[in-house]
């Protein structure tokens, strides 16, 4: 009788204990905003009018060294969501649909199997589907939704900043506003020319942010009305920098930094930093908040996830931030960098792509890079504006303890080349032990996953250190033989990157001619396209066009991206394959996306490099 009087208040203990665990979990509430810089008030922005996230700051914590890990949406959020970085899923290009691992499980499942309600309002945008991995998903869902008691785990994010909006003037995006801030009145960064153009678009981008701040109250408001406002542990963030030129897509400090700033109520500040200071200036990644979040909710996090809870008092502090560039749109790129606190290095894999290309994104509707161009054509354009358009170095390191703006390359002056070194050997060595599926060109990287993760590819069948060796070519060739080694190789993405190499070569092309010829019969299709294209666009032979037109007729949607934008990037020798775009390529991605695509990824891509095609034929 005794033993069974024992045996029944221990199970009471432990339902006691799970039950207390339950009800004391605090509730976790993200919100976030799109392309936004560190410029609320808190920040000590001049200008800025954000009276809601500075009085949740004055009361919590603001983080003054954090970094979206990317510097565009997709990849960005796929490292808040997976606490990975996306260059080990392959989530690391914009937009994608990557297969993941089947075991790989994410923020919001794992919190809901430890009974945690999870919505997200609404955008996901990871490069995977996100089917099935929230409770409540979509333009409805709210914390509001769950079972009584239930502690939640909240999303909701606001798309009023975004660049889409940023570079238009639609008065109905700031008609709620009172005030609004004068062109005159804003600060420009000394990249920007000194137009009215640039300040009302600067201007109205700060309008935008007084804009979201409004949201910010009525998501607390909604807290104070059904009493959970200490209960929460409230972020707010942005997913990068600006919607604007050398901001978003660049890999730098300008559009890799972002704001944030957390609310700890009293029932949970054993939680918070154990800091005097409001501004934390530890070294944050996008990867580091998922882990962070589910030690807040007493999850426990796998070991998978990339990152580190930086909520620990004591715990070592990141010593690095890692960032990465890749395809954004319908313009390639492949850039990395690390960032030690002071020092930014950035290696750029592909030089010879300025920032600015020829593309559709870059030329209409976007009033910012309207007046670029506009100054452009105009010469009027200050030097450092005009950078934006022309090839990129190879390497940047940056002291922003000294040059915050970002605008002295120290890479090749003498007394810092010891830094430089030892940050891209940092850097090299991250891109190995993380599993870098950058490394492979993207049409390459997919078809090797048909059977596989992406994940489980770039371990398992990509010679990742021989691909790292031959990217490390691109801008340091000097004579062919250099690249025999890795132009022979097995491995087709080791072939890819010693074609990038001559690619970005700025020499005498006709004595490497035979490569290229040899390398437009290799057996992987996106190194044919690439060698074409170098025979067309720097050798000037047309012959070689008949290789692209075979090129758009596969049937894999990323290998027929890069066979689109080849095109694109030839100009007006492409003109014998206009009637075939329009007549066979146009009809296999049209579908209702904006009118004409059948989805927001490739088709789209593909459609956007072939109508900028159909424009340098005209």
């Amino acid at each position: 009788m005794l033993s069974r009087i024992v045996w029944v208040g221990i199970c009471l203990l432990i339902l006691g204990v799970d039950f207390v665990r339950g009800q004391s979990r605090p509730n976790i509430l993200w919100i976030t905003c799109e392309d936004v810089s560190p410029v609320w008030g808190c920040y000590g922005d001049p200008v800025a009018y954000t009276p809601n996230i500075d009085r949740l700051a004055k009361k919590g914590y603001r983080f003054d060294q954090v970094f979206s890990n990317a510097p565009i949406c997709a990849p960005a959020r796929s490292t808040l969501i997976t606490g990975m970085y996306a260059t080990s899923l392959g989530t690391q290009n914009l937009r994608s649909e990557i297969p993941v691992p089947e075991d790989l499980r994410i923020l919001p499942e794992m919190l809901a199997a430890d009974g945690y309600f999870t919505s997200n309002n609404a955008k996901t945008d990871y490069n995977f589907s996100a089917e099935g991995r929230w409770n409540d998903l979509g333009n409805k869902a709210h914390w509001r939704n769950r079972t009584d008691g239930q502690p939640f785990f909240s999303v909701f994010n606001f798309g009023i900043t975004h660049e889409g909006h940023a570079n238009r003037d639609d008065p109905a995006d700031t008609q709620n506003l009172e005030k609004k801030h004068e062109p005159s009145s804003v600060p420009l960064p000394p990249y920007y020319p000194d137009t009215e153009e640039f300040r009302r678009i600067m201007a109205h981008q700060y309008d935008l942010i007084s804009v979201f701040d409004q949201e910010v109250g009525k998501l607390i408001a909604q807290l104070d009305e059904d009493g959970l406002s200490e209960e929460t542990i409230i972020f707010i963030f942005s997913d990068h920098g600006f919607g604007l030129p050398r901001y978003k897509r660049w890999l730098y400090d300008t559009g890799l930094r972002v704001p944030l700033v957390i609310y700890f109520p009293e029932k949970f500040r054993s939680m918070a930093p154990r800091s005097n200071k409001k501004g934390i200036d530890d070294l944050i990644g996008f990867v580091d908040f998922a882990p962070t979040v589910l030690a807040i909710a007493g999850t426990n996090t796998p070991e998978k996830m990339q990152g580190r809870n930086f909520l620990v008092d004591g715990s070592p502090t990141n010593a690095l931030i890692f960032g990465y560039r890749d395809r954004a749109d319908d313009v390639y790129d492949m850039s990395r960098s690390v960032f030690d606190g002071r020092f930014l290095f950035i290696r750029h894999f592909m030089p010879q792509n300025a920032y600015i290309q020829d593309a559709i994104i870059f030329n209409r509707d976007k009033r910012s890079f309207v007046e670029l161009r506009k100054l452009k054509r105009e010469n009027s354009l200050p030097a450092e504006t005009l950078k934006m358009f022309q090839r990129k170095p190879v390497e940047e390191l940056y002291d922003l303890n000294n040059d915050p703006q970002e605008l002295i390359n120290l890479a090749e002056v003498k007394d810092y080349t010891g830094r430089r070194d030892s940050l891209r050997r940092l850097l090299f060595d991250h891109m190995l032990t993380s599993f870098d599926s950058g490394l492979m060109n993207e049409a390459d990287m997919m078809r090797r996953a048909q059977a596989l993760s992406v994940y489980d590819v770039v371990r398992n069948e990509l010679d990742i250190a021989s691909a790292l060796k031959s990217a490390d070519q691109v801008g340091k060739v000097r004579n062919p033989d250099q690249l025999k080694p890795y132009l022979d190789h097995s491995d087709p993405a080791v072939r890819y990157w010693a074609l990038v190499a001559l690619d970005a070569f700025e020499g005498d092309l006709p004595p490497w001619r035979s490569f290229l010829v040899e390398a437009v019969k290799d057996s992987s299709l996106p190194n044919r396209v690439l060698a074409a294209q170098i025979l067309i666009n720097k050798l000037g032979d047309w012959n070689f066009v008949s290789v692209l037109e075979e090129a758009l007729q596969v049937q894999n949607e990323p290998a027929l991206l890069q066979a689109a934008i080849a095109v694109r990037n030839i100009g007006s020798a492409a003109r014998p394959l206009v009637s075939k775009i329009k007549s066979e390529i146009y009809p296999r991605i049209e579908g209702e996306i904006w009118g004409r695509y059948k989805s927001w990824s490739y088709p789209m891509f593909i459609g956007m490099a072939l109508d900028q095609t159909l424009e340098n034929c005209q």
